[in-house]
């Protein structure tokens, strides 16, 4: 019979603790037990310490159905998962052939000799089923012990994500509740001020509306927990339609949708391409474009001009930087003219400011002007936002796109 499953993610190594490496994994576990309609209620991290690990894993199985814990399976000797689980259940390691032989089989196929040291990457215990591995040496475990289920997963995300999917997913039990969930994307509205507007549906007990703040702006996450995803959209689907209503003028996208890839979609239906002009972003507003998927088909190319003489070589004017500086009004809106020019498109972004102390501007760090130059328009804004240099760069780049996709929504409306 199927049960409600509650579920703990447990992260392992001393790395992620010392914040040597970013914690990717329980997010991506977290969000695909979510899809199962698995509760995760808990997430924590544990270094490579046997007290410590066998102690939360006996203590997360006191609450949950399920425990997942990614990392410590490799070969060395602060690699302990598999002996903390051993120990939880009670049993002895012992060398299974089949296992051994595969990794015999993956080192021979490098033209590299096995260290013995990798020996106990074929270990496995009587309650566990080996979870292969077929991009790396560290096999997996899914453990059963009585009502409860303990997996095991390699650290490395390529890894972890392969066997979730292919290996683990697979075996798990059904649950008898699901989750219908949906995300909607906002721009240029404060969460506060969006709060207010929607908090006659933020205090309900069903479906749970949560706000979050992102780099690109706020977050409304809705939430429905039925018998069934139709059930659960059903409860969920009504309260969304109000939300976007009063939310219009700001929303840009939903779920995995982007800032870029919204404009992306509006140029798409203008049959409108866009190119970039940077010098205090760095190329990093290029490099988050180019992340978006299909982004080929309107964005056509980027320049980093960060000196002047190469912004002078780009078909900036060299007397307007001189009469004004390079961070100012009149350069940012040359820079995006010429970028326009340059790839021959429809539109042309353009940063240039300071994102930390530079002397020979005489500017303090945060100071920017951003520029957006169209078709039948120019437009610009200064940004004065103070922080490290790649929270300045973070943040110029957030202001372009917010500023690029108000003005696209509006051609659209003319």
């Amino acid at each position: 019979m199927n049960k409600t499953l509650v579920a703990e993610i447990i992260s392992v190594g001393t790395e992620l603790l010392l914040g040597e490496i970013i914690d990717t994994n329980a997010a991506y576990l977290a969000g695909k037990m979510r899809d199962r309609g698995i509760f995760v209620y808990r997430k924590s991290t544990v270094g490579d310490n046997m007290a410590r690990l066998t102690a939360a894993i006996k203590e997360a199985l006191l609450r949950a159905d399920l425990v997942v814990l990614g990392g410590g399976l490799g070969p060395t000797d602060d690699d302990m998962t598999r002996e903390a689980i051993a120990q939880v259940a009670g049993d002895e390691p012992y060398l299974d052939e089949k296992l051994l032989e595969n990794l015999r089989l993956m080192f021979a196929a490098r033209g590299r000799p096995m260290p013995d040291g990798n020996q106990k990457q074929a270990w496995l215990i009587k309650d566990a089923v080996a979870l292969t591995n077929p991009v790396g040496t560290a096999a997996g475990w899914y453990v059963s012990l009585a009502e409860k289920i303990i997996v095991a997963l390699p650290g490395p995300p390529h890894e972890l994500k392969k066997m979730w999917q292919e290996q683990v997913e697979p075996r798990l039990p059904v649950s008898d509740k699901q989750i219908y969930h949906r995300t909607i994307h906002t721009s240029g509205i404060g969460e506060s001020d969006l709060a207010a507007r929607i908090s006659q549906f933020t205090r309900l007990e069903s479906p749970g509306i949560g706000t979050y703040a992102r780099n690109s702006g706020v977050d409304v996450r809705v939430a429905a927990v039925a018998p069934t995803l139709a059930q659960a959209r059903a409860i969920a689907d009504p309260v969304i339609m109000e939300i976007e209503a009063i939310l219009a003028p700001w929303i840009f996208g939903y779920d995995d949708e982007t800032l870029v890839s919204a404009i992306m979609k509006l140029l798409l239906a203008a049959g409108q391409t866009f190119s970039c002009m940077e010098s205090v972003t760095g190329g990093a507003l290029a490099a988050e474009i180019t992340d978006c998927p299909g982004i080929s088909a309107c964005f056509t190319g980027s320049l980093t001009a960060y000196s002047n003489s190469i912004k002078i070589q780009a078909g900036v004017a060299e007397e307007l930087i001189g009469e004004h500086g390079a961070v100012s009004e009149p350069v940012a809106l040359a820079m995006a003219q010429a970028a326009r020019k340059m790839f021959n498109t429809d539109w042309g972004l353009a940063t240039t400011g300071v994102a930390g102390p530079d002397p020979l501007e005489g500017k303090a760090p945060g100071t920017a002007w951003i520029a957006v130059a169209g078709p039948s328009l120019e437009w610009s804004q200064s940004v004065d936002w103070p922080g490290t240099r790649q929270m300045v760069k973070n943040r110029i780049c957030r202001s372009v796109f917010q500023s690029f996709f108000k003005l696209l929504k509006e051609q659209k409306a003319r």
